[in-house]
């Protein structure tokens, strides 16, 4: 009925409906069936002030004005504190001159009837309803300035979105600058050297071992400038992946548990950035489409490898097995990640009825001060 990024506020505040209700029992006959009509169609305009835009907008709120002034003229001098749901949707107005136009509208409909009405009120009813009637004159002002910081907040949210895409695409920019620079004249000196290896190892085989070993050196002085730009890389640790998790899980209202070593601290950075994409479109996943209410992200290590399990207790695929569980974009994403580090990537049904998503990668020892090549341990 109502647009779901309100929830429940929009329903709760039609239990103020019951108020003109009351106050239209006392007429009868035809003027009683017009009453019911326009509250009818007063909540028909509410509803559709939720979904208006422009003109439209305008045309159902200066409808909803036209029933306060009829029914709290006609019916019951109370009836004007419907103009309470008119006061919210005027605040609802970004450009300044239709709000300031709205907002005289409003004010001549609340004060007529009270202009036109004050000498037969008594002093005790003047001083019950005029607290309220200024409350409902002044709030449009406050609704439309929590509006505005509302907006202004979600364009920073955009605004620093953009920042963040920048920022990477500047990084990816840079590393391939770098990549070009330090690798591009190295490579080619591997490739004019292989040949002439190729083409002496016959004719001088002493000067082809000379150049093969060139070449060895040469090979080991580009690894060592990939590493240098890979460790220089902006990349994303497996605790502040799992800092960023807790946050986004907590929105979701999805409590998380965390099982095992949660920082890798001693594992290559390659690897934890890899990892931490992972973690991500795991738990991105599971906020999007699982519906479930807790999330376990288990952390194991051994000599051989190291494993991240994430699994949830929400509406995944229990009753099926692993084949039957179709890989979207996303998990396929995260497969050519892993399988740059010779990692395996393997979803599965929950214990909890839910789903789990299992990431394998090989333990990885760190380059040792001297130079010597990292290797795999299996």
């Amino acid at each position: 009925m109502f647009p779901r990024k309100y929830g429940f506020f929009p329903y709760i505040w039609l239990i103020y409906i019951i108020m003109p209700i009351i106050n239209i029992q006392n007429e009868s006959g035809i003027k009683l069936i017009i009453g019911y009509m326009m509250i009818g169609l007063f909540v028909l305009t509410y509803r559709q002030l939720y979904f208006a835009t422009g003109r439209s907008f305008s045309y159902w709120l200066g409808l909803q004005m036209l029933i306060i002034s009829i029914m709290s003229g006609f019916y019951s001098f109370y009836n004007l504190y419907m103009g309470f749901y008119t006061a919210n949707f005027i605040g609802w107005f970004t450009d300044k001159r239709k709000f300031k136009i709205a907002m005289t509208a409003f004010a001549a409909v609340e004060s007529t009837p009270v202009i036109l009405l004050v000498k037969q009120m008594q002093i005790q009813e003047m001083l019950f309803s005029i607290p309220f009637f200024l409350i409902m004159l002044v709030s449009p002002f406050g609704i439309r300035s929590m509006n505005r910081r509302q907006q202004l907040e979600k364009e920073l949210d955009q605004a620093n979105e953009r920042i963040k895409e920048l920022v990477k695409r500047e990084e990816r920019v840079r590393i391939a600058r770098d990549l070009h620079d330090t690798l591009g004249h190295t490579l080619s000196l591997i490739i004019l050297k292989s040949q002439l290896v190729e083409k002496m190892t016959t004719k001088d085989p002493q000067r082809a071992q000379n150049e093969a070993r060139e070449i060895y050196q040469t090979s080991r002085a580009a690894l060592r400038q990939v590493r240098e730009l890979v460790s220089d890389m902006r990349a994303i640790t497996v605790a502040e992946e799992l800092a960023e998790t807790a946050k986004i899980l907590k929105v979701a209202n999805i409590k998380l548990e965390i099982k095992g070593d949660a920082t890798l601290e001693d594992v290559a950075l390659l690897n934890q950035n890899i990892i931490s994409l992972c973690i991500k479109e795991g738990v991105t996943n599971i906020v999007k489409h699982s519906q479930a209410t807790h999330c376990q992200i288990t952390i194991a290590r051994t000599e051989r490898k190291i494993t991240v399990q994430i699994e949830d207790n929400g509406i995944g695929p229990a009753q099926q097995d692993q084949a039957s569980i179709r890989y979207g974009n996303g998990l396929n994403g995260m497969c050519e990640r892993l399988s740059l580090i010779e990692g395996s990537l393997s979803v599965a049904a929950g214990a909890r009825q839910g789903m789990m998503m299992t990431v394998t990668i090989p333990q990885i020892i760190k380059e040792r001060e001297d130079g010597e090549t990292a290797c795999l341990r299996f």
